[in-house]
């Protein structure tokens, strides 16, 4: 197939760092690209002949008919020959290290509430329909030298993908996400050249799959990093090939995931919007553990809330899904949902309902807690983490501030090998209940730890 400056074509590569035409291919306005390529001398014929597009599909396009689906965007940027990049829809290597080497600030001066209600619009599109999450543009970083894409992939490559998404999760569990996130849009850099390989439909549906849950992972390494933005954009760009790859289950979990962003960030009320229509995504996929998930989810946002029946309601729901599921068989984006992250949910959300309904349901939360701490291994040390900070707020609430002291104590020592913000940011409740208590030497102690370790202050 010809490409764009091609002996060919009259256009000449440097069009498309053209700044019109930066512009819009950022914002996939395929209408006003292809309206910039007939005012440098491409005809219509020309466009549908390097696209695989009809001539009246053209035309449409040029009268502003938008394009959303991955795949027909990812065929234009072939047949014209766009780097790929630049239209947002794959990390070449150079996304690759713009991504991993700039912060958040830079980023946005859009307000946080915004940004939820743009992504929910998003991913109900993607939910139910076609759509494609637009990416950041800015700045780009020089291309390095690439290693070569493939002319052509088969399910060995794709399984390649798998492995290293595995082998990278893993890292992510026991180390935090600031172990391995690098090294995971790495990976994106390379897998995603692989959309533009031939393949046969089976194999590039496998590879859509794989390679939204590697942008699955990268949200999440990204979100345990404190980098929103970026986590965002990934689980964007991983619903859309969820939805290509018909993998209903994976978008469940995609949405599971972005609402746990919104949780963190106290803004309950977008997180339930958002694991609510995962739960629409769980159900189409027709398993009992997906469903589970969200549910356990849904009743840590209502108890943010203080609706302890509708929290109590959904957790016992999430245990008879649970019961149902085969967890062994488990896909590996869901397999860390086991009974000892079960227990984990149902102590967190009685931890949540002992802050913000009635102390009485720390009674509830400690068991449970100190079941799921005992089930952890040293391969889910964030997880244990989470848990003994959980279970420190428990005794701390329940005046047992002797063993809340220890507790923290141990949630902290364990919180200094893991590179994850989201370890420390789970300490600040921790923080203040430990600073309700300072007539108490082990709790004044315990909020000076924590705040040292959190880098907050501490009251004098």
């Amino acid at each position: 197939m010809n490409t764009i400056g091609s002996q060919s074509s009259p256009v000449t590569p440097d069009v498309w760092d053209q700044q019109e035409m930066r512009d819009a291919l950022a914002r996939r306005e395929i209408s006003a690209v292809y309206r910039l390529l007939r005012r440098h001398g491409v005809s219509q014929r020309q466009i549908a002949a390097l696209t695989g597009q009809s001539q009246s599909e053209v035309s449409e396009i040029l009268k502003g008919r938008q394009v959303m689906a991955y795949d027909v965007l990812a065929r234009i940027a072939a047949g014209l020959g766009v780097p790929r990049g630049y239209m947002g829809l794959a990390y070449d290597e150079a996304t690759a290290v713009r991504v991993a080497a700039t912060s958040e600030a830079p980023h946005s001066e859009e307000d946080e509430s915004v940004k939820r209600r743009k992504f929910l619009a998003h991913a109900a599109a993607i939910t139910v329909g076609a759509a494609v999450f637009g990416t950041d543009s800015g700045s780009w970083a020089s291309s390095p030298a690439q290693t070569p894409a493939p002319g052509r992939i088969g399910m060995t490559d794709v399984r390649q993908v798998e492995a290293a998404t595995r082998a990278l999760r893993t890292l992510d569990y026991q180390y935090g996400g600031g172990s391995c996130r690098d090294a995971v849009v790495a990976q994106l850099s390379w897998g995603q050249q692989m959309l533009g390989a031939n393949a046969t439909d089976l194999v590039k549906e496998r590879l859509y799959v794989a390679l939204a849950d590697l942008h699955n992972l990268a949200g999440w390494t990204s979100f345990d990093t404190g980098l929103y933005d970026s986590a965002r954009n990934h689980f964007g760009q991983a619903l859309g090939l969820a939805k290509q790859g018909r993998k209903e289950e994976l978008v469940a979990n995609i949405l599971y995931r972005m609402g746990r962003v919104y949780l963190h960030q106290d803004a309950p009320d977008d997180a339930l919007k958002v694991f609510q229509l995962g739960q629409l995504a769980a159900q189409n996929s027709g398993s009992a553990l997906a469903v589970g998930i969200l549910c356990a989810n849904e009743a840590w946002a209502y108890a943010k809330m203080g609706s302890d029946t509708q929290a109590l309601k959904l957790l016992g729901r999430a245990r008879d899904e649970f019961a149902r599921a085969n967890v062994g068989e488990a896909p590996a984006w869901a397999k860390f949902f086991d009974a000892n992250d079960l227990s984990a949910m149902i102590g967190t959300v009685h931890t949540e309902l002992a802050q913000t309904v009635d102390v009485k349901y720390t009674r509830t939360a400690v068991p449970a807690l100190t079941k799921a701490i005992n089930g952890f291994g040293e391969e889910m040390s964030r997880s244990r983490s989470f848990n003994l900070t959980s279970l420190s707020i428990n005794h701390l609430l329940d005046g047992d501030i002797d063993h809340g002291a220890r507790m923290g104590r141990q949630a902290i020592e364990l919180s200094e090998g893991l590179k994850s913000v989201r370890t420390k940011d789970r300490m600040i409740p921790l923080q203040k209940e430990a600073e309700k208590r300072r007539n108490n030497p082990d709790a004044r102690e315990l909020a000076e730890r924590v705040a040292k370790f959190t880098g907050s202050d501490s009251a004098a």
